[in-house]
């Protein structure tokens, strides 16, 4: 039986969850909505490994993905003059090894756009052959109220129409209105703070930043990092565990306060702080936000309201595994929709027992227990972490082992239901 389903976020996970589940009932009716005015195509780096490359075969986009790639080579950790203190390599995308650079990294923005655009592809080839559903989107739209019933959900969207959907999917990021509305309050506890405040934008690239991404530890608990990646742009990260209470306030003040928070904490940081600061006072992309992750102890669905990707397990930025959960999420979500026909409660319950487990110990686990190593409050302490960061350069390595055949990673399922050819 054909479902009529609202997603609510064009970003990675929504059109990936609308594809997939297309595929396997052309008559479904598939609503996406987006509360920019366009697609958001903004962004910084991503990668894509492990699972989530596997899914993108099925789906059959992994050579389109894989053409967007930006060469990034590795890592170098810098001092304030300047000179590089270590190196290290770029991560295969079937291993987790002490290091940034991912074998297959790409700008958000063009990860968003070969979604979008496959999703409308795959849409007009079946129009072509007369089925009957659709896959739409729909910008500078948001919700505002859900309210369920035992079959359905009747939803009251921003411009003050109501509809009424067989299941609603929450796939709008960290911050999700849709688990605010369908959850309640206390859904806020679900976000976990890790401490630290990031502020991300362009500026206008130099001659000597090439394709290795630049690590800079300054005393104050702070991090800067820069990544250029053969583009004619460089990217600026902003890791703040220091200026905590007076970051945190900003994040509903105008972005020219936010810029200011900033500005004001990184000021005296050394290396190319004065340059990089400039360039923020004319960014046209900043974002900032304080890291967290979300965990539903809750459950991931109530009723017919499912979550998806970061609105429902976030799992950080420091992770490296943002957009595989997202993945995982939408192809283990349409797979049991799909093997369950119009039975949405048990489709979204056998949702939540097969994906929880790899998203929860694998994608959600932090590379160290406790990120604060990585942020010294002296000069002392910055003078350690480079040492250390020599000596983990040159033995890691040496030292590293795969994992054994009896100590795999989550396996992807099978879901003929899908109808994935690739």
């Amino acid at each position: 039986m054909p479902l009529n389903v609202l997603i609510i976020g064009a970003g990675v996970a929504g059109p990936a969850f609308a594809m997939l589940l297309q595929n396997s009932n052309p008559e479904h009716k598939i609503t996406v909505i987006e509360r920019s005015p366009s697609l958001r195509t903004a962004g910084q780096q991503i990668d894509v490994k492990m699972q989530g490359v596997e899914i993108l075969k099925r789906m059959g986009l992994f050579e389109a993905i894989k053409s967007q790639c930006v060469n990034e080579k590795g890592l170098e950790m810098l001092d304030s003059d300047g000179k590089q203190v270590a190196t290290f390599g770029v991560n295969p995308s079937d291993e987790k090894r002490i290091t940034l650079t991912a074998e297959y990294e790409i700008m958000r923005g063009d990860v968003v756009r070969v979604l979008y655009d496959a999703s409308l592809k795959q849409n007009a080839r079946f129009k072509e052959l007369g089925k009957g559903g659709d896959l739409a989107y729909e910008f500078d739209k948001s919700i505002t109220k859900l309210e369920q019933t035992e079959d359905g959900v009747d939803v009251t969207f921003s411009d003050g129409q109501k509809k009424r959907y067989d299941l609603v999917v929450g796939a709008d990021g960290q911050g999700s209105r849709t688990r605010r509305l369908a959850f309640g309050e206390d859904s806020d506890a679900a976000f976990k703070s890790l401490g630290v405040h990031a502020a991300y934008y362009s500026i206008p690239r130099t001659e000597d930043e090439g394709e290795l991404a630049r690590a800079y530890s300054a005393p104050g608990r702070r991090l800067i990092m820069t990544r250029t990646s053969g583009r004619p742009v460089t990217q600026v990260l902003l890791f703040s565990m220091g200026n905590g209470e007076r970051l945190r306030k900003i994040y509903k003040e105008p972005i020219e306060k936010q810029k200011e928070a900033f500005e004001e904490t990184f000021r005296d940081a050394g290396w190319q702080a004065e340059r990089l600061l400039k360039g923020l006072k004319t960014c046209d992309d900043f974002y900032a936000h304080e890291v967290g992750q979300i965990w539903m102890k809750q459950g991931w669905s109530k009723g017919r309201v499912a979550l998806l990707g970061d609105a429902g397990y976030a799992p950080s930025p420091f992770t490296g595994m943002g957009m595989t959960s997202c993945l995982i999420g939408a192809y283990v979500l349409a797979g049991e929709l799909a093997r369950h026909g119009n039975d949405v409660n048990s489709g979204l319950k056998a949702y939540e027992e097969v994906a929880r487990p790899p998203i929860e110990k694998e994608c959600q686990k932090l590379p160290i227990e406790s990120l604060g190593v990585f942020y010294p409050s002296s000069k002392l302490g910055v003078w350690a972490l480079r040492k250390a960061a020599w000596v983990v350069s040159k033995v890691e390595p040496l030292t590293y082992r795969p994992r054994s055949k009896d100590n795999q990673w989550w396996k992807v399922p099978e879901y003929p239901e899908l109808n994935l050819k690739s």
